[in-house]
């Protein structure tokens, strides 16, 4: 099943959805560019995708600093 965008331009949206929805979107993005061949694109993409998998499960956001 698909993942709904959230609607980003909401400030009501939390650090937590957009986090999740980037580490979904990256994924997707990262087999594409590696399919392609491009596979710098593919690893820095995946590394996009556990920084935002690593800031839903500590609740952090980019910087370190606690939210």
């Amino acid at each position: 099943m698909p993942m709904t965008v959230p609607d980003l331009t909401e400030e009501s949206v939390g650090r937590s959805a957009v986090a999740s929805y980037a580490a979904s979107i990256t994924a997707d993005l990262a087999a594409m560019a590696r399919r392609s061949g491009l596979e710098t694109l593919g690893y820095l993409l995946e590394m996009a995708r556990l920084e935002a998998e690593s800031n839903v499960r500590n609740g952090r956001p980019a910087n370190g600093r606690r939210a």
